[in-house]
């Protein structure tokens, strides 16, 4: 792993959620809360349509660093807090867009700082990866 400073991105990538993708999340992840499927559903309860499971969207930003840190085990800490609901569409579906950028390094460790956004908003803050250092 090459020098960090503070600033530096280290890993970026959109990634596209369809319907089919959270039906996949749901089998894998036992949760089938009908938010994550049926627009009628959302909506009598006030959402705006068919949203992405949470956890799927907070796996998918962590794993855009995988390339860049090459181990998961490497990983000490992970965090963030949910702001904004995906909406995945069910024509179009949603596009994810997560930067990872180096937030503070130390001799040891690097915190690494999620932007994850969709629609021109950011869906996660305070998404951070410590990580220790090769």
């Amino acid at each position: 792993m090459t020098e960090l400073t503070v600033g530096d991105i280290v890993a970026e990538r959109t990634v596209h959620l369809t319907r089919d993708s959270l039906v996949r999340y749901a089998g894998a992840s036992g949760d089938f809360n009908p938010i994550h499927y049926r627009d009628d559903i959302a909506e009598s309860v006030g959402l705006p349509g068919v949203l992405a499971h949470g956890m799927l969207t907070m796996g998918l930003a962590v794993q855009t660093v995988m390339p860049w840190l090459g181990d998961a085990g490497r990983i000490l800490e992970y965090g963030v807090r949910f702001t904004r609901p995906v909406v995945v569409e069910p024509e179009s579906g949603a596009d994810v867009t997560v930067v990872a950028k180096v937030g503070a390094v130390d001799d040891e460790t690097a915190r690494i700082d999620l932007t994850v956004s969709h629609d021109g908003a950011t869906v996660l803050v305070k998404a951070q990866v410590r990580v220790r250092l090769a």
